[in-house]
C-alpha cells in the first residue's frame, strides 16, 4: 500500500527542485531522508541554505502552514513546534496554483502558522498580509537574515 503524504512530500520535492535549477539555483540531495531539511540551495556564490520543502494546498484564496508536527501513537496525540535551527527556509509547493513558494526562518515565529494569500482579501485589509506573489522568487532565501 503506498502512503498517500510520502507521495505528495515527493510531488512537492520535485517541483521545488525543478524551480530552483529554474533560477540558476544548484540543487544537493542528502543521502538520508531522516534529516530535517530536503534539499540544499547553492546560490552561485556557493552559500548554501537547507529547505524544507511542503507539500499544502490552498483553501480557497489562503495558503496556510503549521509549523508544528502532529502524530499520534498508542500514548495518545503528540504535537512538537519545528525546530527552525534544523533548516533555514522553507519552500512550499502548491498544486493549486503550480507554484512554488520561499519563507526565510527570520520570517516566521516557531510553533505559528504561517498564511499566504493568493488574491487580496474581500475585506481590502492590508496590515499583517503576505501575498504569496512576494514569496515566488527563490533567490530570496540567499538575502541576509534580518536581525
Amino acid at each position: 500500500m503506498r502512503h498517500h503524504t510520502k507521495d505528495k512530500g515527493d510531488i512537492g520535492l520535485g517541483f521545488v527542485i525543478a524551480d530552483l535549477f529554474s533560477h540558476g539555483i544548484q540543487v544537493a540531495l542528502p543521502m538520508s531522508e531522516h534529516l530535517p531539511f530536503d534539499p540544499i540551495a547553492i546560490s552561485e556564490q556557493l552559500k548554501l541554505v537547507r529547505v524544507s520543502v511542503k507539500y499544502r494546498t490552498a483553501t480557497g484564496s489562503r495558503l496556510a502552514l503549521n509549523l508544528k508536527s502532529f502524530w499520534s501513537d498508542s500514548h495518545g496525540l503528540h504535537v512538537r513546534p519545528h525546530d527552525k535551527n534544523s533548516y533555514d527556509a522553507i519552500a512550499l509547493y502548491c498544486p493549486n496554483t503550480g507554484e512554488c513558494y520561499y519563507i526565510r526562518n527570520d520570517e516566521v515565529d516557531v510553533g505559528t502558522q504561517i498564511t499566504l494569500r493568493l488574491t487580496k482579501s474581500r475585506n481590502h485589509q492590508t496590515k499583517r498580509i503576505r501575498y504569496a506573489s512576494a514569496f515566488r522568487n527563490p533567490t530570496r532565501i540567499f538575502a541576509p537574515v534580518a536581525q
